[in-house]
């Protein structure tokens, strides 16, 4: 039994042009969905759309950061054991709370034998060192009577300058900006903990966090001082910004550095402390920094050749940490 074929075949249906040029309906589906995606694009990177008017914190002419719309603490808190202390465990909580849509990890540590409401700080570990590598320092400020809250920084407290700049320039959020406001939302989350008293405040950070810390300080007057070690700014002042080709570069520049915040810091007492020998951050440098720094202020020299918190910090940490909190 034989079939006929049609020697006709049949046609896809295109759509006709003004011209009278017939185009595939295939094609003019493709053409709408890029106009679509472009338009979208538009939309959420058109520099009409400032950074004030699409994201919750400002940004002033100075180059200082402002979050005018701080978020209610969210968190939970859950007690577990103090591997760090073993022959005098403390009180020690793994606590999680939202910072601009993300969690964020803390410990809170409380001294075991804390008489009444003990003194806050927020402790903020450098670049690459954990919430459980920062432990060591949390216990012996323990040890003197102080809670710790001590964070787990986004990328354990490391930037990327050239990542940063793209997101500012494209009207996006800057992952340093979300770590100055995870530094907000710990003091808020450590103020309201029933063994803290919101009254006696500070924050004291290592390093990269000892630059947030500085800056978190100036944002918020809850603290009643910072404590930097081994820490500095990066003297974006000295910079010309007529030298830049992008004024905005500057700008971003100047507002993650914590040499521009200095003059916000008082009545809160800056305390620095640094080896003539670090060997990441140079004396220079922290120098620099404290010199611009107005009053009150303290600066404390070690000779180590290290970086970071030492032995020989600990009674000057001890005698400072009374004045501001005690």
């Amino acid at each position: 039994m034989s079939r006929h074929i049609s020697g006709k075949k049949k046609l896809k249906k295109t759509k006709k042009s003004s011209s009278g040029v017939r185009i595939p309906r295939a094609l003019v589906f493709l053409l709408g969905f890029l106009l679509i995606g472009v338009g979208f694009f538009g939309v959420l990177y058109n520099p009409a759309n400032s950074i004030e008017e699409t994201l919750p914190w400002d940004i002033s002419e100075a180059g200082t950061l402002s979050f005018p719309q701080r978020e209610k603490p969210v968190f939970t808190a859950q007690e577990i054991e103090d591997l760090y202390s073993p022959e005098d465990p403390d009180i020690l909580k793994l606590v999680s709370f939202e910072s601009s849509g993300e969690k964020v990890q803390a410990l809170l540590r409380v001294p075991a034998n804390s008489p009444s409401s003990a003194a806050g700080i927020v402790l903020l570990p450098g670049a690459g060192v954990s919430k459980e590598g920062e432990q060591g320092l949390a216990v012996q400020l323990s040890k003197m009577g102080y809670a710790t809250l001590t964070l787990d920084q986004r990328n354990q407290g490391g930037v990327n300058f050239e990542r940063d700049l793209e997101l500012f320039r494209a009207g996006l959020e800057p992952v340093e900006y979300l770590m100055v406001y995870d530094v907000l939302k710990a003091a808020d989350v450590l103020s309201v903990q029933p063994e803290i008293d919101p009254e006696r405040l500070a924050i004291l950070g290592e390093s990269n966090g000892g630059r947030f810390a500085i800056i978190a300080c100036a944002l918020d007057p809850s603290f009643k001082g910072v404590i930097g070690i081994s820490t500095s700014g990066y003297g974006t002042e000295e910079l010309d910004p007529a030298g830049t080709t992008d004024p905005e570069v500057y700008r971003f520049r100047l507002s993650i550095d914590p040499d521009t915040y200095l003059s916000a810091l008082p009545p809160s007492r800056l305390v620095m402390m640094h080896s003539f020998n670090d060997t990441v951050i140079s004396h220079e440098l922290a120098l620099r920094t404290f010199d611009l720094a107005k009053e009150p202020k303290a600066m404390y020299n070690t000779t180590e050749e290290t970086h970071g918190y030492t032995a020989s910090m600990r009674s000057d940490l001890e005698k400072e940490l009374a004045l501001l909190l005690n």
